[in-house]
This record gives C-alpha cells, sequence and structure tokens, in this order.
C-alpha cells in the first residue's frame, strides 16, 4: 500500500502525483491519497523554506529551474516555474479534495495541470469552478462541502499526522505505513521497497 500526501501548490508533487500513478498500477499496489497543507507543515518543522525563498543561492535556485524542467519533460508535463501566484493558497483546493474523496484524482489532477500547466490562480472561487466543470463536480455542492467543519478538521489531521510520522514536505509518501520517502525522484526507491514487499509476501 502507498499513501500519497500532497499538496497541489508543490511543482515536485504535481510530478509525483502524475508518476506514481502507472507505477502504482504496474505492480498492483493501491494509493491511498492524503491531501495536506504544506504550508501548516514549514510552519511547524520546516521554516527554513521561507527563508531559501526569501534569499535564495542564485546557483542552486538557476539549476532547480533547470532540474525541474528536466523532470517535467521526461514526465510529459508542463510546468511553469515560478506561476504568477507563487506560493499559493491552496486550502480550497485541498479542502475539495478530502471533500471529494475516493473521487479526486480527476479534481486533483486538473488543479495541479490549471496552476502548473495553466498559471491559473487556484485560490480563486472562478478558478475552483472552472475546475469542477470541467470534471464535472457540482459547483454548489463543491462549495458548501469545503466549508463544512469536517472537512477543515480532515485536512489539518492529515497534516498534523504526517509531521507526527516524520514528514516535513510535499509529496510525503509511505509504503506499508512506515517506510517514508520524500520527492518525485524517490519513485525508483519506492519501485524497489514495492517490489520487496511483493517478494516476502510471495
Amino acid at each position: 500500500m502507498i499513501e500519497f500526501f500532497f499538496d497541489c501548490s508543490s511543482p515536485w508533487t504535481y510530478l509525483a502525483f502524475h508518476n506514481i500513478q502507472p507505477l502504482a498500477k504496474e505492480l498492483g499496489a493501491e494509493i491511498v491519497w492524503r491531501p495536506i497543507l504544506v504550508g501548516g507543515i514549514f510552519n511547524t518543522v520546516n521554516p527554513s523554506v521561507y527563508a531559501q525563498r526569501e534569499t535564495p543561492v542564485p546557483l542552486k535556485a538557476r539549476y532547480m529551474k533547470k532540474d525541474l524542467a528536466d523532470w517535467a519533460r521526461s514526465a510529459g508535463l508542463a510546468i511553469k516555474m515560478p506561476p504568477t501566484v507563487f506560493p499559493v493558497n491552496s486550502v480550497k483546493a485541498m479542502r475539495g479534495c478530502i471533500w471529494l474523496g475516493k473521487d479526486m484524482v480527476p479534481f486533483a489532477t486538473a488543479v495541479f495541470e490549471a496552476y502548473w500547466g495553466g498559471d491559473k490562480d487556484i485560490s480563486q472561487d472562478a478558478v475552483l469552478a472552472e475546475i469542477c466543470k470541467r470534471v464535472g463536480v457540482e459547483e454548489q455542492k463543491f462549495f458548501a462541502g469545503i466549508s463544512e467543519q469536517t472537512i477543515k478538521d480532515q485536512l489539518k489531521a492529515n497534516t498534523e499526522e504526517v509531521v507526527a510520522r516524520g514528514g516535513f514536505g510535499s509529496p510525503t509518501i509511505f509504503v506499508n505505513k512506515t517506510d517514508m520517502y520524500f520527492g518525485n525522484d524517490r519513485l525508483p526507491l519506492i519501485r524497489e521497497a514495492l517490489l520487496r514487499s511483493k517478494a516476502s509476501a510471495a
């Protein structure tokens, strides 16, 4: 089993979200999608992210842009870095993922594509309404749903849970509950972990 803790506001998460699905399908692994707020993680255990954004190392920043472009090309995805609005407030989008539950993948995919591929501000109701239309989600129900306290509480609980389990950003991925991986570039290691798990279960 794979648990995928994610926030649509992260470009590396966009890549991992896209890339892990065929991997899981190939190896017959179930993915449990766990929406979080990465800002809540940074505030709690990883505030150095903010300092890096304020005073980036120019050489490292230039390479990161190239690295992201290389990974996006490899995945066949369009990514604009940075988007016009960055960082973005993804709270409504992530509550939407919680509200949709098992049906969240098409919506999350459309949110990622709108923000990272289409340079749209996913904090805006008009953009979220457009995404709902695209994936066949009833707009009024969506906005009513994401304002429910239980949905807000679940997003907060997911964020607190990933921190309690050792996570410090997005995407944080667990194989079989305890084996943690961070980031898109760890997918080859996740593949190996899943193969080991299959072999030991055989």
